[in-house]
C-alpha cells in the first residue's frame, strides 16, 4: 500500500510540474543570446564532421501525453522523427532534446552513429549537459554538449569536402 502511494505522489508532483510550466519557460532558460550561440556552435561543430546535430526543447509535455505517462525518451523519439533527424544520407543525425519541466536531456542518435557510440558515451554527454542545467548554465551545457557530440561524430564521420548541410541548425522550441 504504502508503494502505491509513493507512485502516486510520484506522477502527481510530475503533472504539477508540467501544469505550471509557462510557455515562456524555454525563452527564458534560453535568451535569444542563448539560441544563437547555439545555432552557431550547430553550425561551426557541422565543419568538422559529416553529421547532423538538431537542438530541440519543450518546456512541457501536453496534457495527453503526460496522463498517459509519455516519458522524456519516449517524446524524444517522437522529435526525431517530427524534426526528420532520421533522414540524413548517411544516418547519422543527432537530436539532443530537452524537457524543462522533467529536467532531463535526451540524446537520440540515428542507427549509423548507434552502431559505432555506445549508450555509456551519450548518457556522459547527458549528466554533464544536466550538471550545467542544474546551475541554470543552460545555453553553455547546451553548447559544451554539441561541442562533446562533435567530437563523437568526428571520430566516425569526419569532414570531407562537398559535404553540405542537410538539416537546419536552428534549435527548435516546441
Amino acid at each position: 500500500r504504502r508503494r502505491v502511494r509513493t507512485l502516486v505522489s510520484m506522477n502527481v508532483g510530475r503533472l504539477l510540474r508540467h501544469l505550471f510550466s509557462l510557455p515562456g519557460a524555454v525563452k527564458r532558460a534560453f535568451p535569444a543570446g542563448a539560441m544563437k550561440a547555439i545555432e552557431t556552435a550547430v553550425t561551426k561543430s557541422e565543419t568538422a564532421h559529416r553529421g547532423e546535430i538538431r537542438f530541440a526543447a519543450e518546456a512541457a509535455l501536453d496534457g495527453a501525453a503526460l496522463l498517459a505517462g509519455q516519458s522524456a525518451r519516449e517524446r524524444a523519439l517522437e522529435v526525431f522523427s517530427l524534426l526528420r533527424v532520421w533522414d540524413t544520407e548517411e544516418n547519422n543525425g543527432v537530436l539532443v532534446y530537452l524537457l524543462l519541466a522533467d529536467h532531463d536531456v535526451e540524446i537520440v542518435a540515428d542507427r549509423g552513429l548507434n552502431r559505432k557510440v555506445s549508450a555509456a558515451e551519450w548518457e556522459e554527454i547527458c549528466r554533464r549537459m544536466e550538471g550545467a542545467f542544474k546551475r541554470r548554465a543552460f545555453g553553455e551545457g547546451v553548447v559544451a554538449g554539441i561541442e562533446d557530440i562533435s567530437r563523437l561524430i568526428a571520430r566516425h564521420y569526419p569532414a570531407r569536402p562537398g559535404d553540405r548541410n542537410e538539416l537546419p541548425d536552428r534549435p527548435a522550441v516546441l
